[in-house]
């Protein structure tokens, strides 16, 4: 492969071990001042944390709470950034907060910290916090428990495609040269008069080793953080604790909110539940998590769990475990904390700088990854300039749009949503096809348009047809499992369009990677495994 033959070839200012938002912001921020950088991920890209949050690109009302106030500074006007760079992947979304005798949030407390709360995070007037009472709050979401509503808030928070957002931010990085391939592996670290000079990896495609040579190398491998440090003999001190979130999927006619709500369960946590499209997803637990860290799943207590603080504030609902479409789990690296439960542990970014000279980020949310990137790049520009007197410019990720845009404003983005409408007035019966599109691809959809026009065969194979040829082409898609999960969501958020199509997804990934049939079995049945195991059977 090409990438391959360069990363081998190639000497690097800056290697990056791991593919999810972090690591991706770090190649961006890094390649776009001027350096020469490489990425690896031993999976596919975002296939860890970075495709199983909650998908908001959220300011954190609960950090106020816990009086971190630089973090809801930081992460709070991160989002307006975001979603510049990228609205169609970033969307407004008001947040409800109910609020509820005994909750967790008193009505004086709350307006106060929602005023607090848009002031730091520098909210549009239209968008600031509005209290509402107990009637308001039904009228927002009639299903709501009556008995104990007393009133409610209503402020602004920004719904994303966790996963899409990672690899649109590869994809720009690459835009700026940097090179970034899945499915390679660091397997150890490459010295020089003690110092990390480069890594050891495995293509495990191909089982091919190779060498890659860098200047620094920095590891944001979310939950594997530690694995890489002890390899580099650096783990001690502060260490990483693993936190499992879980969120089912239900019919959106199940449980029709009309906006994002964020409500108190009995245990005295904080739950969401959020519409996208034609459901509505629930979360999250937050326990301590021990197992595997590439095996992570939902259970039936998870979900039972989750059902039942849904149903205690929605109890017309009455949701039931037959109800769930799929689910997801994934983990948070939190830094360990002494004492604290994993709800209470912060969720604040550090960064580590062995004696060997490796850099490791973890911590931190998917809403701050741009700052997180900046400030690794500032430590790796410092040590340049000590090092090898080198300069390299300060941070303009806030003004790079990601592939898909650019678009000024929402606006755009829905005019632009018309537009692919009118022109794709043959695939109506593709429900939703060009919303679906859009908020995936943004400005690609039209090139994918285009190709599904000409396919003879109906709407919605050709429209996958299409869809799947843009992402093998363009965004390093290795298995079908990539495909339906974290470049198309269809796996999370539409489960049941999968087995119409499966039949010719598998037949492209054959014609482009020339599988043999025994190949093209085995993928088929990691498809069905997953389904099954997002469906929690």
């Amino acid at each position: 492969m090409e990438i391959i033959g360069l990363l081998r070839t190639g000497t690097f200012d800056l290697v990056v071990i791991g593919g999810g938002i972090t690591g991706a912001g770090i190649a961006l921020d890094a390649a776009s001042r001027g350096m020469k950088v490489a990425l690896v991920e031993m999976r596919d890209f975002a296939s860890g944390t970075s495709s199983k949050s909650t998908k908001l690109v959220h300011g954190g009302l609960r950090y106020l709470k816990q009086l971190e106030i630089g973090l809801v500074r930081e992460v709070g006007r991160e989002r307006a950034i975001v979603h510049h760079l990228a609205p169609h992947l970033v969307v407004a979304e008001k947040m409800l907060l109910p609020l509820i005798e005994g909750g967790k949030y008193g009505k004086l407390a709350t307006s106060f910290a929602l005023l607090v709360y848009d002031f730091l995070a520098d909210v549009e007037d239209e968008d600031k916090r509005r209290m509402l009472t107990k009637e308001e709050t039904l009228a927002q979401e009639p299903l709501l428990r009556e008995d104990i509503l007393t009133g409610g808030g209503l402020y602004a928070e920004y719904r994303t495609d966790d996963a899409r957002l990672t690899i649109e931010i590869i994809k720009t990085a690459a835009k700026h040269g940097a090179l970034s391939l899945n499915y390679v592996r660091a397997e150890e670290f490459l010295y020089e008069n003690k110092k990390v000079v480069g890594i050891r990896c495995k293509d495990l495609p191909t089982e091919e080793v190779l060498e890659i040579r860098s200047t620094y190398v920095v590891s944001a491998a979310g939950p594997w953080v530690d694995q890489l440090r002890k390899k580099n003999n650096s783990l001690k001190g502060k260490h990483l604790f693993h936190s499992k979130g879980v969120h089912l999927v239900v019919p959106h006619e199940r449980l029709p909110v009309h906006q994002a709500v964020y409500f108190d369960v009995p245990d005295g946590r904080m739950m969401f539940a959020i519409p996208r499209h034609r459901v509505t997803y629930l979360g999250t637990t937050d326990t301590p998590y021990e197992g595997d860290l590439n095996h992570v799943f939902g259970t039936k207590e998870d979900a039972s769990y989750i059902l039942d603080a849904v149903n205690n504030m929605f109890p017309k609902a009455n949701l039931t475990l037959n109800d769930v479409e799929s689910s997801w789990a994934g983990l948070r690296p939190l830094i360990f904390e002494e004492g604290k439960s994993a709800g209470e542990m912060s969720r604040k970014d550090e960064v580590f700088e062995s004696d060997t000279g490796l850099i490791s980020i973890a911590g931190g949310k998917l809403t701050g990854y741009r700052k997180m990137a900046e400030r690794v790049v500032d430590l790796v520009c410092k040590n340049f300039y000590h090092e090898h007197k080198k300069e390299f410019p300060e941070c303009f990720t806030d003004k790079i749009p990601l592939t898909g845009g650019p678009f000024d404003n929402e606006e755009a983005v829905l005019s632009y949503q018309k537009e692919i409408e009118k022109k794709g007035a043959d695939f109506k019966d593709a429900n939703n096809f060009a919303s679906y599109l859009v908020a995936n691809y943004g400005r690609q959809t039209e090139a994918i348009l285009a190709k599904a026009k000409s396919f003879t065969s109906d709407s919605q194979t050709a429209l996958v047809r299409a869809e799947l040829g843009h992402c093998l082409q363009n965004e390093l898609t290795l298995t079908p499992l990539d495909f339906f999960l974290r470049r198309s969501g269809r796996l999370y958020f539409n489960i049941g369009s999968i087995p119409p199509v499966l039949d010719t997804v598998l037949e492209g990934f054959k014609n482009y990677f020339s599988w043999e049939k025994e190949r093209v079995q085995k993928e088929k049945e990691l498809v069905l495994k997953a389904m099954r195991a997002a469906a929690i059977q």
